[in-house]
């Protein structure tokens, strides 16, 4: 079976993470810190050998837990201090692995630079011993990693915290998009008919029988009401599938989404051209997320 490696989604960029921030990065490493000690108290692993202790095996736990807490607090805060003076705000997973791996050897090698002060063993200052610390670090950095990315990412969903989703604006094809973008819509009363430049519309927000059209043109944000209703005005564009009701007063030009945020109980959609955000509905994320699969398919794949 041929291995396969999906290096797209490794290098799409992502905003920083927040608890990589420093304004959360000593609740991380406090975590770190408390879950590395339980572990070591409970279990003793690596197979310790106690005629060798120079110490109270709690303390040498302490100390195996203190340190990579703190090697994590000054690491990250190092990156994001650096990151933030050059504007260099965005993130990959990519960039996650390579950062977690570099911070596993840094503890590895911190690890191995303490053991006379641990263990009364003459061969502390050993290649054999120092490859062995890198090893355990890895071995038990992986497991905690992916231990807790999983507790955060559920405790996040549980209480509805917002996340950034891995969504990539889409930009269609010109040779893909041959409809006319030029459309006369038919309203109840003759006299309120109108022409729309769809390629322009935003979003559009139903009003009982009216509707808020939210254009962009000419580096300028404009809405207009029409006398319509959302469900007729729908109907009228359907020819146009990059045009989704996302919520029951809402439709949305997927073409023109830069970004979604989110929680369990929905979606929201941002733009560049303003600060406005539109929901999604709690309903419609599973057929939202569809749409824009399918969308991306045909006109970007």
């Amino acid at each position: 079976m041929r291995f396969y490696i999906n290096t797209e989604y490794l290098k799409k960029e992502i905003e920083y993470p927040k608890r990589y921030q420093s304004q959360n990065l000593i609740k991380s490493s406090v975590v770190v810190f408390l879950i590395i000690l339980i572990f070591l108290l409970l279990f003793k692993p690596f197979g310790v050998y106690d005629p060798e202790l120079r110490m109270h095996y709690f303390f040498i736990c302490f100390l195996h837990a203190f340190i990579p807490a703190l090697v994590l607090l000054l690491y990250f805060g190092v990156l994001y201090y650096f990151r933030k003076a050059k504007n260099r705000i965005k993130w990959t997973l990519l960039k996650e692995y390579i950062n977690i791996g570099i911070l596993f050897i840094v503890i590895g090698t911190s690890s191995f630079l303490i053991r006379d002060l641990l263990y009364n063993n003459p061969n502390n200052w050993s290649w054999n011993y120092f490859f062995e610390e890198i090893r355990n670090c890895f071995v038990a950095g992986i497991f905690f990693y992916f231990v807790l990315r999983l507790s955060s990412f559920y405790f996040e969903s549980k209480k509805g915290s917002s996340f950034v989703l891995q969504f990539i604006p889409l930009v269609a094809e010109p040779k893909k998009t041959s409809l006319n973008p030029n459309i006369f819509i038919s309203t109840q009363v003759k006299q309120d008919d109108f022409s729309l430049d769809i390629d322009q519309l935003l979003f559009v927000k139903a009003d009982g029988n009216y509707i808020e059209l939210t254009k962009y043109s000419g580096d300028q944000i404009t809405t207009e009401v029409k006398r319509i209703s959302l469900t007729q005005f729908e109907s009228q564009i359907a020819d146009y599938p990059h045009f989704f009701r996302c919520h029951r007063t809402y439709l949305v030009n997927i073409f023109k989404i830069q970004n979604v945020t989110g929680n369990s109980q929905g979606y929201l959609l941002s733009f560049n051209e303003t600060d406005l955000k539109i929901p999604v509905s709690r309903k419609q994320i599973d057929s939202f997320n569809n749409y824009y699969q399918e969308l991306r398919k045909k006109y970007i794949a």
